[in-house]
């Protein structure tokens, strides 16, 4: 969701709708980074509903059993990233929910080995074999293993103590009143240091060699950084950083006092009794579309997919979305650098739900997008 937060389906090349070339090598995403609320609020999923949903690392795909569907479908073009939700899977079925925090990495432990060896058996033999030689991203928390979560640990390691120190992160992340955030930004926060080195931690060039390919920069316009500091104002001081997951992960490491949705205690019973609803494929939309009639799904979690293509290529794909889709169904998706939304040539097809749109991404707490995208089929 900025790696810089491109969905694991990255168009690095492309020829025609059928013919993407994907970097697939390694985690790119360990943890979700689409706001999971804001998500399913938009998607309203029904009981007994099929629902698609861009894998990634996982946590908004099992966020999706919370709301009873029938069958959820979580595809990925990366066998890294459907590891990534194997290993959640077969730790919600092995352990309790404090064992999940500490494996995945959202509190400290010490005996995370000793949490994975009990959750390995229940893994495929190819995501046994992955993980087994990821030794050092499970000590560690593996959640935080992913190429985009690396470059945040760099930002946070070797950037943010030249702009700020502990005792100023520490009081950002405090609850405060809305007025108090404005100000404690605006006085304390905003400072040259945090411009100066955000505006070039986030540039094009630095994040083209650290966090994210240079072909993912394709169709964007104007400046990367830029779009996004004017952003991070919103997260710092209008929405509560207190509150916000995404966040402190980003400033600490951890989630500490913010667990996003798939993570609170509230949600891991259901999310563990309806695991058997999952169906994990390895491959493209196109090559599922070839297996779902037309009229057979409801919900689309397409993350930010349609980012990283040419706008003839999104219409394509988004003709074949709405031809297995059911009348009724809607997609959510995400923009971050490029504006993607439904083309008028399709307006008998597809509507936006653009007052339902406008009000979530206001309280979207992944503060990197530009838009959130809720549309209905026709």
């Amino acid at each position: 969701m900025i790696g810089f937060l491109t969905n694991t389906n990255e168009m690095l090349r492309e020829t025609s709708v059928s013919e993407w070339q994907v970097n697939t090598a390694g985690i790119k995403y360990a943890q979700c980074w689409e706001d999971t609320d804001v998500l399913l609020d938009g998607l309203n999923v029904q009981p007994g509903d099929t629902c698609l949903s861009i894998s990634s690392a996982g946590d908004n795909t099992l966020a999706l059993l919370t709301r009873d569907p029938e069958h959820v479908i979580a595809l990925d073009l990366n066998p890294a990233q459907l590891a990534c939700l194997e290993l959640r899977m077969a730790a919600y079925r092995e352990l309790d929910h404090g064992e999940l925090l500490e494996l995945v990495g959202s509190r400290p432990s010490l005996r995370r080995d000793r949490l994975y060896s009990r959750c390995r058996t229940l893994l495929s033999s190819d995501s046994r074999r992955f993980w087994d030689g990821q030794g050092e991203a499970i000590a560690q928390g593996f959640s935080g293993s992913g190429q985009l979560e690396r470059y945040f640990t760099l930002f946070r390691r070797r950037v943010l103590p030249l702009i700020h120190g502990k005792h100023r992160v520490h009081e950002m992340l405090l609850p405060k009143s809305s007025s108090d955030r404005i100000r404690f930004y605006q006085s304390h926060w905003n400072t040259w240091r945090w411009k100066f080195f955000s505006h070039c931690f986030f540039s094009r060039v630095t994040m083209s060699l650290l966090g994210r390919e240079e072909g993912c920069f394709r169709y964007v316009e104007g400046s990367v950084s830029d779009q996004i500091l004017s952003r991070a104002h919103r997260a710092f001081s209008i929405l509560d950083p207190s509150e916000n997951p995404y966040l402190i992960w980003i400033l600490t490491g951890s989630h500490r006092t913010a667990l996003p949705y798939a993570l609170r205690e509230e949600n891991f019973e259901v999310i563990r009794a309806n695991l058997d609803r999952l169906e994990l494929r390895c491959g493209s939309i196109e090559s599922l579309a070839k297996d779902y009639p037309g009229n057979s799904i409801d919900r689309f979690n397409l993350s930010d997919i349609f980012e990283y293509m040419s706008e003839s290529i999104y219409h394509r794909l988004l003709d074949r979305l709405l031809f297995i889709g059911r009348s009724g169904g809607r997609l959510a998706y995400w923009n971050l650098l490029v504006s993607r939304r439904r083309p008028e040539s399709m307006a008998d097809r597809l509507r936006p739900l653009s007052r339902l749109s406008r009000r979530l991404h206001r309280v979207n707490k992944t503060f990197f997008y530009s838009d959130f995208v809720v549309e209905e089929i026709c």
